[in-house]
């Protein structure tokens, strides 16, 4: 059953998603099926995203629902927690590594404004360990002045990511751009519509063999 028949066939907690977001979480979170894996998922909503996530991920997954409503709680059953906090708060972000372990998937659905994504993001990724995978979703309200958004705007979630692509390419820059600890770890940055997917990766030699060939 793919991702989006479970989401379908869903009578537990109320969950609410665009539709478009499926086949891109399938697609970057599927490796992670049936492992053991630390999901973290910022903003709990009204609780039935962890419980499809969990179905999802499978039985060797801690899932973890962050939120700063206390009746998000009642949310918690096997292999769910949720913890009260601002996912802009460092203190609180590291009392979750420190209780959980670095998380192996993080999706940020949390409060979609620019400088709590920002703070997020720029604590957890570094942290992650290689092959996690971080995502940030409802990013069409980078465009909304409400959420401290406007095409173009400087600090918003786009155009941090859209740095962060030639913060990737920094080495074909001669010396434009520095090589940084993301340029090193860092393998693929996948956008979709209000969705950005950031992939970490422990990178060997970058080279281009010429193989085969006539004698």
């Amino acid at each position: 059953m793919s991702l989006y028949e479970e989401f379908l066939s869903h009578n537990g907690r109320l969950i609410h998603k665009w539709k478009h977001y499926f086949p891109a979480y399938e697609r970057h979170f599927a490796p992670w099926q049936n492992k053991t894996v630390t999901f973290l998922e910022i903003g709990a909503g009204a609780g039935g995203s962890l419980q499809m996530w969990k179905r999802f991920f499978g039985p060797h997954a801690t899932i973890i629902g962050v939120d700063n409503r206390v009746e998000c709680k009642a949310y918690e059953e096997d292999q769910i927690h949720v913890r009260l906090g601002f996912q802009q708060d460092p203190k609180f972000l590291q009392s979750l590594i420190d209780e959980f372990g670095m998380m192996d998937v993080i999706l940020d659905d949390g409060s979609h404004m620019m400088t709590d994504i920002k703070a997020s993001f720029e604590f957890l990724y570094p942290k992650m360990p290689k092959n996690g995978v971080y995502a940030v979703e409802d990013l069409h309200t980078a465009y909304w002045p409400r959420n401290q958004g406007g095409l173009g705007r400087p600090g918003t979630f786009i155009e941090i990511a859209k740095s962060l692509i030639d913060d990737m390419h920094a080495e074909y820059t001669s010396g434009e751009r520095e090589v940084s600890e993301f340029t090193k770890n860092t393998i693929g940055i996948s956008f979709y519509d209000s969705l950005v997917f950031l992939e970490r990766g422990n990178l060997t030699r970058k080279f281009a063999p010429k193989i085969g060939g006539s004698a």
